[in-house]
């Protein structure tokens, strides 16, 4: 498989610096047991009691293969666990790995996301944008009184890329390194895109996990490890076990050879034919709603049909948590939470001009047509397209935008106080060649890797 060095000679040097001149420290702490009222990890999710997690516990064997140690991540899903992989022969080196055991409730999800991961591994590994795709080495199901759950075994990764920035002055990365992790991203959309014909369609900073520079780290993590606090749910009688996923305080020498990975395919979609949708045969796309309500592009909202090109909008707005540490848009939620479709279309008429007529057109053509399958928008309705999903429409008869009042007094140019002067010209290049609201006009992610502004400079 292809390796990929991030830095060397005179660049690896000036990003040593600038790690070590940025860097906070982070230590882990203990503390008293978990009082019984006091919700843990996945008890937060509204769903919990019925969701069917597993009642993982340190010690245990699954699969005659791999011993559970330590919790380190959970979400509605799913409770992520490092295991020792025990079925090594004495003369081999110990093997350590993430063990996501999925809800009983959520397998067929885990059974889409095992089989888009092993697609996509076996496309084109000599491929260097395959080293940037973290995905499943082993899968495996257990059985408990929840039911069937599946089980992806991952490499063990460092944290996600929103913990890095944490560690960093300000929660900013150093803008060389940035550059450096946004152009090894790309790497692996060009891959993700062109290879394997799959849309990610959940790109965020949560999504992006960085490697570790040396598995020693690893070692010592599960060495000086304490028992984790916990406590048993008086309901269930499961014990629920509060997360150890703090590895320790970065050394600034380390940044040289981490590498960003996207993780987390289990709302990807393979566009590998030509699209049938409603009896319309043409270019390969898709049309139920998708993406992050912060990073959904235009012709998601607007009902138009998506392709890979949807990943490189979200990507483009990605940029500004990446490198900014805040959100591009502002106002994409109402006062409730609740995701607001129009006060969202009227930030980009204010950050990119008015939707072009081509665009417009698709959405009312489309919007004629049902979806194949109904799907319940947040608010409980049942829905046919994305006009209802999104409680359309948007423009009136004459394409005119319908909420005026809601289009803000912003533009693209006044969104990036992080970026210093001399940067922040080639910047808007750069993004504006994957903010277009027409997807055909923004750049592959193979085109944007030659972007001047992600040279180093020397």
């Amino acid at each position: 498989m292809t390796q990929i060095r991030l830095f060397s000679g005179t660049s690896r040097r000036n990003m040593l610096s600038f790690a070590k001149k940025s860097l906070w420290h982070m230590s882990s702490s203990s503390g008293p047991p978990i009082p019984q009222q006091e919700l843990v990890d996945e008890e937060f999710c509204s769903d919990y009691k019925s969701a069917g997690f597993y009642p993982a516990k340190p010690g245990e064997t699954l699969a005659g293969k791999f011993q559970i140690l330590v919790k380190i991540g959970w979400g509605s899903q799913s409770t992520v666990w490092l295991a020792r992989d025990i079925s090594r022969l004495k003369w081999q080196s110990e093997k350590v790995v993430a063990l996501k055991i999925t809800n009983s409730n959520n397998a067929d999800d885990a059974r889409h996301e095992r089989d888009i991961e092993s697609h996509i591994t076996h496309q084109n590994p000599e491929h260097r944008g395959c080293t940037i795709l973290r995905t499943c080495l082993d899968d495996f199901e257990v059985t408990s009184p929840e039911g069937k759950h599946v089980c992806l075994v991952y490499e063990v990764m460092r944290e996600p890329l929103w913990i890095l920035q944490r560690r960093f002055v300000d929660r900013k990365l150093p803008l060389p390194i940035a550059k450096a992790y946004i152009y090894f991203l790309l790497v692996g959309l060009d891959y993700l895109h062109s290879e394997c014909k799959v849309v990610h369609t959940d790109l965020k900073l949560g999504n992006i996990l960085m490697s570790f520079e040396n598995e020693n780290i690893l070692t010592d993590f599960i060495k000086r490890q304490e028992p984790m606090r916990c406590k048993v749910s008086g309901e269930s009688g499961r014990t629920i076990y509060r997360c150890h996923n703090d590895f320790g305080a970065l050394d600034g020498r380390e940044i040289k050879n981490m590498v960003p990975k996207i993780a987390d395919f289990g709302l990807a979609t393979i566009l590998d034919k030509p699209s049938t949708e409603n009896g319309i045969v043409g270019e390969q796309f898709s049309i139920q709603p998708i993406q992050p309500d912060y990073y959904r592009a235009p012709e998601v909202i607007l009902g138009c049909g998506w392709d890979f090109k949807a990943d490189i909008w979200n990507f483009g707005v990605l940029l500004w948590n990446i490198l900014g540490s805040k959100e591009l848009f502002q106002q994409v939620l109402d006062t409730n939470g609740q995701y607001d479709a129009k006060s969202h279309l009227a930030e980009m008429i204010a950050l990119l001009g008015p939707p072009p007529d081509t665009l417009l057109a698709r959405s009312k053509t489309m919007s004629e047509y049902k979806w194949p399958q109904s799907l319940m928008n947040d608010t409980g309705e049942v829905c046919n397209n994305a006009q209802e999903f999104f409680n359309g429409p948007f423009f009136d008869a004459e394409d005119k935008f319908r909420y005026n009042a809601l289009i803000p007094f912003r533009n693209l140019e006044h969104t990036i106080p992080f970026l210093e002067d001399k940067d922040r010209a080639a910047f808007l290049s750069f993004v504006r060649q994957m903010l277009t609201w027409l997807p055909e006009e923004r750049k592959t992610a193979r085109e944007l890797m030659d972007h001047p502004f992600l040279s180093l400079g020397g």
